[in-house]
């Protein structure tokens, strides 16, 4: 028997919440390729103060997602992301008119203030059953994937059009557009309420931080996005000054290097999802640690672009791998937990990244730059390789219902009886089951038998 597909209102909610997802993430990253070279021309710039600037959104994201989702289990979701889409918008606006680096900074630091990724996929818990809940997240990833890609090839694009500044009152108005999606769009929730698995718990926190493994990960996306935005510090300067190419032609590099990570990606994750897991992720860290050196090296435009493939194509990967490593190293019922300190770690490697890039920029120039990249990856790698094996396993909940109460640890026992199911956690207070399950050996009949929803 296989699972009941996810209906109209699921599949609307997803879609809808991921073109939130893409408006905000593209207003964030659609200047990436161009800050280090606009910023040149502000008053009172630094390449520190550059850094700052490029990284600053991490900071405060980092620091607000998780109280931004507190928040609204208290105050409801769509008032929260709706505060956070207006918060955007201005810092938006405030970047937009800015004429100094720390105007700037002040504008990049309003944007990431209006954390609400996690709300956003609280809602999306909302508004969808738990049976379908990855589906729906795998939907939203997909899309913040895309937006990545989008916002590099539009950025520079766009940019002979209408200037950075203008880029800046664009994502402006996608802030805004956004509001529109989510009330004339996104389906308005029955109720919300707490869920484990994509909202943070306070009380594990502690716990979560101290698991080594999920540290390690941790770690992990910390180092590869501090990597990332370091090395754009650096990137479009070579591109302009010694590849001679202008800002507004970059697009035409970033869509071939795209081309290339694309290609490169693709056979990577269908072979860490097979049973080379741990084999495929160091060996892209491996490919971040030989692009590296090899943008730090090149001397030719070709050598340099071929090195921007492998360094993005190994992002890519990883990029993909490093959730998916989370999901299944993390306690099922604290998901959720793991993911918002996850996030955090992101967040705060972007800001880290900006900051060391900008110094090592203004120390030592771009070799500077792409050699404290490449030592960061070492780093990383000598962490990453003492990690486990991960099981091929999934996340999977349903709902059990209010008879479960008092008899969960019967519950889990039949559970872990039917074929697939590796481990279980039944909740008393929401009654749901938390699973971690080999999809192709899983008897869904069995298991469903177990749900209060048809």
């Amino acid at each position: 028997m296989q699972q009941v597909n996810m209906t109209t209102f699921e599949y609307r909610a997803a879609f809808s919440l991921a073109g939130i997802f893409a408006f905000r993430l593209l207003g964030l990253f659609i200047v990436l390729p161009l800050l280090a070279i606009y910023a040149g021309g502000l008053k009172g710039i630094t390449p520190t103060l550059l850094g700052i600037s490029m990284g600053i959104y991490g900071l405060t994201q980092a620091f607000l997602q998780i109280p931004f989702g507190m928040l609204s289990d208290r105050y409801g979701r769509k008032p929260l992301i709706s505060i956070g889409l207006i918060i955007f918008a201005l810092g938006s606006i405030v970047a937009a008119l800015s004429t100094s680096i720390y105007g700037l900074i002040l504008g990049r630091a309003l944007q990431g203030a209006g954390a609400i990724g996690s709300t956003l996929l609280a809602l999306l818990a909302d508004l969808t059953r738990e049976e379908h809940r990855s589906k729906a997240m795998a939907v939203v990833g997909m899309i913040i994937g895309l937006s990545f890609s989008v916002a590099l090839l539009l950025g520079p694009f766009l940019e002979q059009f209408i200037g950075v500044s203008g880029l800046f009152w664009l994502t402006g108005v996608l802030a805004l557009l956004g509001l529109c999606i989510l009330y004339w769009v996104v389906p308005h929730p029955e109720q919300s309420i707490f869920h484990r698995d994509t909202e943070p718990e306070p009380a594990q926190l502690i716990s979560i931080i101290k698991n080594k493994e999920l540290l390690r990960l941790d770690a992990g996306i910390f180092f590869l996005h501090a990597i990332l935005t370091a090395s754009f510090v650096a990137i479009p300067v070579i591109l302009r000054d010694q590849a001679h190419i202008a800002i507004s032609q970059q697009w035409k590099v970033y869509l071939i290097v795209l081309i290339a990570a694309f290609v490169m990606m693709v056979p990577a994750i269908i072979l860490a999802e097979k049973k080379y897991f741990k084999p495929v992720f160091l060996s892209a860290i491996g490919g971040i640690i030989v692009a590296e050196l090899g943008l730090l090296i090149s001397h030719q435009t070709s050598e340099f672009i071929i090195c921007l493939s492998l360094f993005l194509g190994a992002f890519s990967v990883l990029e993909a791998l490093l959730p998916s490593l989370v999901a299944k190293t993390a306690p099922t019922v604290h998901k959720g937990s793991a993911m918002g300190v996850y996030s955090s770690a992101q967040f705060f490697g972007i800001f880290v990244g900006g900051l060391m890039g900008g110094w090592l920029y203004g120390s030592h120039a771009t070799s500077g730059v792409f050699l404290g990249s490449c030592l960061l990856a070492c780093i990383w790698f000598i962490v990453a390789k003492t990690m486990e094996q991960p099981r091929l396993s999934s996340t999977y909940m349903i709902k059990i219902g209010p008879h479960c109460e008092g008899n969960s640890q019967s519950i889990c026992a039949q559970l872990l009886e039917i074929p697939g199911v590796l481990e279980a956690t039944v909740t008393d207070d929401d009654g749901i089951a938390y699973l971690k399950v080999d999809k192709q050996l899983l008897d869904f009949t069995l298991l469903h038998k177990f749900s209060m929803v048809s």
